[in-house]
């Protein structure tokens, strides 16, 4: 809420510059004071042999027309009177330097030689300002890409870091705005160092979110969230605190060209660690509780297409059954009754079927007897007195097997028998 009404404050001095300009009306050129770099006009670098007091020079220059003149004062100087001034004007006076010099003369005696007047056109303030933009967005469009690549392609983290840069520039404008700053190529500047550096803070707590999603598992993502922001605290406002007492240092003793450009960092780098912590991680959030939302409406909606795909086909089943044809239950009832018929005979094993058998012989010479082609519990083969009571004995003896007859009457186990006769105990 806060950098919402930072913005807003902002948007309204910005609607106010341009309706009181002069000349009357909605000037959107006057909406933000920009520099010569942006609009063109002329830039004088005046030195004068005796010191002249800021009003003194100002009265001279509305003489001829300047009323958007913007002084400042370069070197030393006493009593608020100094020697040399740079002026800056969007009034075109490249032209008519004469009327320039003889104005300025009228204050104090110039040094020609230490004068200069540099004119812009607004051409090149044009180009200037459209290349100023092109150079913004591409940062935000590679930075995008670079995170949501860095981050598995998760576009939330790549989303959430380019919506709070743009947030850190729109506030940057904004205060410049109420401060009625002008923004030239130094603003410009800061807000590229802004966008590089404001960045890393982002970073450092959503790469700990990241983190956090796997070493805490199973928790709410509001706790995770919340951990992560209390992890990095210490560290983005130790960060913060460093480069804020440096440019507060540059602000106060710097150079007047130097000003500027430390007041739009020091807006900068405060707005990105404030988005950092209060506005970043908890529009991480946000989001993530919106793809979750949304993923859940697509798999409802898939259940729901679902159903109706069923009630439809079950529909044009019954009205083709009423008109004589099969119905669709019938099929898959049909269908439902086979599969189970095949899956019963499968578990019910079957009467193994008789194999064929071999009886063994002797060669002559060998000690081994002729093996069956497969053991018996491999192949299931029977005993061949059994298999000649079940009549196969008939398939065999076409094969080339000899039929088996054995008399067992007055058979004494303990007698032993002939040599030629040992296979058959």
């Amino acid at each position: 809420m806060i950098s919402y009404l930072i913005i807003a404050a902002g948007l309204g001095s910005m609607f106010y510059h341009a309706f009181t300009a002069p000349g009357g009306g909605f000037q959107p050129n006057h909406m933000l004071r920009l520099g010569l770099s942006f609009t063109g006009g002329t830039a004088v670098d005046v030195s004068f042999t005796q010191p002249v007091n800021q009003d003194r020079l100002r009265a001279v220059l509305s003489g001829i027309g300047v009323s958007d003149e913007r002084i400042t004062t370069v070197g030393a100087g006493s009593n608020g009177a100094w020697n040399r001034y740079t002026i800056e004007t969007q009034t075109a006076l490249g032209n008519d330097t004469a009327k320039l010099w003889s104005a300025l003369n009228s204050a104090a005696p110039v040094d020609r030689s230490r004068s200069a007047v540099t004119s812009v056109g607004p051409t090149l303030g044009r180009e200037y300002l459209t290349r100023a933009i092109e150079a913004l967005v591409i940062a935000l469009g590679i930075q995008f890409i670079y995170i949501a690549f860095r981050f598995g392609w998760n576009y939330i983290f790549g989303l959430v870091t380019v919506i709070a840069l743009v947030r850190d520039a729109a506030m940057m404008i904004g205060i410049y705005a109420l401060a009625d700053k002008r923004a030239d190529d130094a603003f410009l500047a800061a807000v590229l160092t802004v966008i590089g550096y404001s960045v890393m803070d982002t970073i450092v707590i959503l790469d700990r979110i990241r983190e956090n999603t796997k070493l805490m598992a199973g928790q709410a993502y509001e706790k995770i969230v919340n951990t992560s922001i209390l992890q990095t605290m210490t560290r983005s406002f130790n960060t913060l605190a460093t480069v804020v007492i440096t440019l507060v240092a540059l602000l106060a003793l710097g150079g007047a060209s130097l000003k500027n450009f430390a007041f739009a960092l020091l807006v900068g780098i405060c707005s990105g660690g404030y988005h950092s912590i209060f506005y970043s991680a908890p529009l991480v959030l946000v989001f993530r509780k919106r793809q979750l939302e949304s993923a859940a409406r697509r798999r409802a909606a898939g259940v729901a297409s679902d159903r109706m795909r069923t009630a439809r086909a079950s529909a044009e089943s019954k009205a083709l059954g009423s008109h004589g044809g099969v119905a669709r239950e019938d099929i898959v009832a049909a269908r439902k009754a086979r599969r189970e018929k095949a899956k019963a005979a499968r578990a019910t094993p079957a009467a193994a079927t008789p194999g064929r058998y071999r009886r063994k012989r002797r060669d002559a010479g060998a000690a081994t007897a002729v093996m069956p082609e497969q053991t018996e519990a491999q192949t299931g083969e029977i005993d061949p007195l059994d298999a000649q009571a079940a009549g196969l004995h008939d398939a065999a003896f076409d094969q080339g097997h000899e039929e088996i007859n054995l008399d067992l009457e007055g058979f004494d186990p303990e007698q032993p028998l002939p040599p030629d006769h040992e296979e058959e105990r």
